[in-house]
């Protein structure tokens, strides 16, 4: 029912909840998915941060050359960062947005933009894609949760 809150009840039937976590769950298990892969770089490319990391690999001495930063591992993290920058304001409004009453259809687009454009950039960081790939998959999922928030100040502050 468009323009009507959500009374918590009604959730699990709810529509646009679902969908809701739905995307949720997507968006969180690719942020999950990029500690795994930091991981692995840092694995592959023997480059950690903590001592008690490099144990595997010798000790004293011998273990220090592998306390060091890596550009793949960076490049890794920082795509994982900006996942936390950017996913978790979308968990939030995202929320908010479902239970402020919109459309399906309406949140269904917003819910697939948002996720499509951080599995591109996810993609356009790893891979790394030539700019302005990464930049404008990152402002397309920024303008969604924008345009989610502005719904919901719309709606339940009546702007």
């Amino acid at each position: 029912r468009s323009g009507e809150m959500a009374k918590l009840t009604q959730l699990i039937d709810n529509e646009v909840f679902r969908a809701y976590a739905t995307y949720a769950t997507i968006v969180l298990l690719k942020m999950m998915l990029m500690s795994l892969i930091t991981a692995y770089f840092r694995i592959t490319r023997k480059a950690f941060v903590n001592p008690e990391d490099t144990a595997s690999f010798g000790k004293g001495e011998s273990a220090k050359k592998y306390l060091r930063t890596d550009p793949d591992v960076e490049r890794v993290r920082r795509g994982h960062l900006n996942d936390l920058e950017n996913i978790v304001p979308f968990l939030g409004i995202g929320l908010l947005y479902a239970l402020s009453g919109p459309e399906l259809s309406t949140a269904l687009l917003h819910f697939r933009i948002f996720t499509g454009a951080r599995i591109a950039h996810t993609f356009a960081y790893l891979i790394p894609l030539p700019q302005p790939g990464r930049g404008l998959s990152w402002a397309v999922a920024y303008s969604v949760t924008i345009s989610m928030a502005y719904k919901v100040l719309k709606t339940a502050l009546y702007l």
